[in-house]
């Protein structure tokens, strides 16, 4: 909460999935590692799961003891060496916190490395021929540079970046459960996750109603020091970042768009904002704002929803709310994601699941549940002979 802006409900949440992740991490070493492969008679043939060596995890500030812990712990388990380095602007609760939990469980010295620092720490990870490995969470500008540095280093790289994820409103659909779901997605810790809704996609019937519900759903949302005070929203993580969402109000406000909620910040405390009237092309529908802005899109067929939808280069969740299920997977099956919800919002994560998404939100790797076996061992082929053949040679 002091470091990284967090709301209570929201810190305690991801305390929550944090521990979930150090639980399912715990039970991989008595998974099976392996297979018998079929081979000739007399030929024992293996393919097994073996450790990578040093695995370098880069993590965010946003959700900074998971996203770091859900690679961290799965990359111990499995037998790798890890160095973490986290944001510079949570390296406390994103990278000394795990560093001291893991020391006093016992880790043997030297298995856990922390390194505090900015891009060129991030960048000698990426450079050292002694580190196999890159497990990058953060922003997609930052990702490319990642992974262009790692990938001519001959790494293996698991890229999980940013989004402009679209929740979908079908004109059947319960407004008021409709509201309350486009208001997790957009708001939830200030807009500040890779999941969270970029584009309110509203069937045109519905869309005044909708517009106005969710505005007078954002003017009851308190603001406020989340140490201090009982607030839905916290402070923007820094200055840069709430100029840049600033900077994108003010374009699509001069383009045409109508702020109907919130739009005005006051030190680092943007209000939940609600933007109607968003085309294609001003730049709150097709940038990442990561702060907590609503944008409306308005649409009229099922067809025009999915264009709009997959109208990004970013893949990472999508989500679509309506009471005909049959409908909602239907369209669902058309959308260009990592992550598809038919009636819930686009910001989910039970850990137990691959989380990963396609295009500038990621290079298709996934992490978690059944993925970590995938992302963070090799596969050695290994055969056994009781003795060499006669070649005839």
């Amino acid at each position: 909460m002091r470091e990284s802006g967090s709301v209570r409900a929201k810190a305690e949440f991801e305390l929550s999935i944090t521990i979930k992740s150090l639980q399912l991490a715990s039970g991989m070493p008595h998974q099976a590692q392996g297979q018998i492969l079929p081979s000739e008679p007399g030929r024992l043939s293996l393919a097994r799961r073996r450790p990578l060596g040093v695995v370098g995890v880069i993590s965010p500030f946003n959700f900074p003891l998971y996203l770091a812990m859900r690679a961290v712990a799965p990359a111990l388990a499995v037998g790798n060496a890890v160095v973490l380095k986290p944001d510079p602007r949570t390296t406390l609760c994103g990278g000394v916190v795990i560093a001291r939990l893991f020391e006093l469980a016992g880790l043997p010295q030297g298995v856990l490395h922390l390194l505090p620092g900015g891009g060129d720490a991030g960048e000698a990870l990426c450079s050292d021929p002694n580190v196999a490995m890159i497990q990058f969470t953060g922003s997609t500008g930052a990702g490319r540079r990642v992974g262009e540095t790692a990938s001519r280093n001959l790494k293996k790289v698991s890229l999980e970046l940013g989004g402009k994820n679209s929740l979908i409103i079908l004109e059947d659909a319960d407004l008021d459960l409709a509201v309350k779901n486009a208001a997790w997605a957009a708001w939830l810790h200030q807009g500040q996750i890779c999941m969270s809704a970029g584009r309110i996609l509203v069937q045109r019937s519905i869309l005044d109603a909708f517009a106005k519900a969710l505005a007078e759903k954002a003017r009851q949302l308190p603001v406020g020091d989340p140490t201090s005070e009982q607030v839905a929203l916290g402070p923007i993580i820094n200055q840069a970042q709430l100029d840049h969402a600033v900077s994108i109000l003010d374009q699509s406000r001069a383009a045409g768009a109508e702020i109907t909620a919130g739009g005005t910040a006051e030190g680092l405390f943007l209000p939940a904002t609600v933007v109607k009237g968003v085309t294609p092309d001003m730049s709150a529908y097709t940038a990442e704002i990561f702060a907590p802005v609503a944008v409306l899109v308005p649409f009229d067929t099922d067809a025009e929803a999915i264009a709009l939808a997959n109208d990004t280069e970013y893949g990472l969740s999508v989500a679509v709310i309506s009471k005909d299920v049959g409908r909602a997977m239907a369209m669902g099956e058309e959308l260009h994601a990592g992550l598809v919800h038919i009636n819930d919002q686009t910001v989910n994560d039970d850990v137990v699941n691959p989380f990963g998404g396609v295009g500038a939100s990621g290079n298709g790797t996934s992490i978690g549940g059944p993925a970590n076996w995938e992302e963070f061992t090799h596969w050695q082929w290994f055969t056994v002979k009781a003795a060499p053949p006669a070649y005839p040679f």
